[in-house]
Formats: C-alpha cells, structure tokens, sequence
C-alpha cells in the first residue's frame, strides 16, 4: 500500500481544501469597486484579460518576484495605474483590500471531518505558493504550522520547498506524503524531492504517475490513509 510507512502529511490548500474559482472572482469584483471609487481612469480600461496581460508581464519580468504572488499582483496593479495616469500609491491599498478578500473562503463540505480525522493520525502541515491566512481561514486547528513560498522565496514545485516542509517536521522524505490538486506542482514537485504523493483529483481529469495515491477528495484521502 501506498501509504505504508508514513509519518506525516503535506497538504496543499488552494482547490485542495476549497475552491479557487470563487474567491477569485470575489477579488476581482473588490478590485473593480475599487478602482471605480479610487482610480476611475484605470477602472474604464481594467478588465480581467488586460490584468492578467500586465501580470504575466510582470512575472517574465521580475523573476526576483516569482515566489511572492502578493507582490507580483502589486506590482502589476502599479503599472496599470501608472499607465492610465492614477496615482500608483493605490495598488497597495488595493492589494490590501484584495487580501481581506482573499480569506473569506468556503472549505469544500467533506474538508472539516476528513481533516479531523488525518490529523487525529499524522502530523499535518500546510506548503502553499499563495498567500492564504490559515488563522483567519479558520484551519489553522489541524496544521503543525505554513511552509509558505513568499517566505522561503522559493515555489513548488522546486524541491527545496518541499525540503524545507520535511526540515519542519523533522522527518525524512519518504516518510512524508504531500497530498494537492496540481499534478505538476504537488505531485511531480513532491516526487522529484523524494516525498510520496497524493493527487487530490476531485473532478480534475488526467493519470498521475505510478504510485501516486489517487482519491476523489479528502474523505477518499482519509480512507487510504486509515488503511495504511
């Protein structure tokens, strides 16, 4: 079994434990508001395709940015006021308000009770490239701590973050199985650093490499790892 041997679980957080999709379009109407209020030459030329342009931009850009979406987003909200003749003093206070936003998320139903019962076994803790407070979130009960990339300056999938997860809970690689949605940035990210693997896959479609623990959500995740 796949899960034999293991000491600890890594869990990734966004579209693992909730879904992305709304609280993105609950930032982004934040932001609209915002810029309409605060900004109106910016706000009659922001749409979401031009933002995602100019942070793309960014990111090919400022490689010394690319662990820290955070900063990333700030500093394409800077260029877009800039270039429409706003004050680019705002894109922090529109980051921050971007931010509240950012925490008001909804854990997918079956999170809570499987997550009561993984943490009842292994020690639990969080690696994330975003930028989620698991205190305000209200998961921080089930995590030995954050492993988060805009602190170490590094993102999954480089297997240093990973590393340093394993570093946190004292443990070597393979005792460690890290569990996420992202078939490239969890598993292959995981596997390259010599942890084992869990695809979260929900309704994602695709194959997982061999040996990859496969389950349709983190009551199925719960499962495996009770027969381990």
């Amino acid at each position: 079994m796949q899960g034999d041997g293991i000491r600890a679980v890594t869990l990734d957080l966004d579209d693992t434990l909730w879904p992305f999709a709304p609280i993105a379009a609950n930032v982004e109407a934040a932001i609209v508001g915002f810029l309409r209020e605060h900004a109106p030459s910016t706000a009659e030329g922001y749409d979401a395709q031009a933002a995602m342009a100019v942070f793309a931009t960014v990111k090919a850009e400022r490689a010394d940015l690319a662990h820290d979406l955070g900063a990333t987003r700030v500093e394409a909200m800077r260029r877009m006021l800039l270039a429409a003749g706003d004050d680019p003093a705002l894109a922090e206070p529109a980051f921050e308000l971007a931010y509240e936003v950012r925490q008001q998320v909804r854990l997918y139903p079956d999170v809570p009770a499987a997550l009561d019962r993984i943490a009842a076994r292994f020690p639990i803790l969080a690696i994330t490239n975003g930028n989620a407070d698991v205190e305000r979130i209200g998961i921080a009960r089930w995590l030995r701590g954050v492993v988060a990339s805009q602190d170490l300056r590094i993102a999954k999938p480089d297997a240093r973050i990973f590393a340093a997860a394993c570093a946190r809970l004292g443990l070597p690689a393979g005792a460690v199985l890290h569990a996420g949605d992202d078939l490239h940035t969890d598993v292959g990210g995981a596997l390259a650093a010599g942890l084992r693997a869990a695809w979260v896959h929900r309704d994602l479609e695709g194959d997982a490499p061999p040996g990859v623990l496969r389950a349709r959500d983190m009551t199925e995740l719960a499962d495996r790892l009770d027969e381990a």
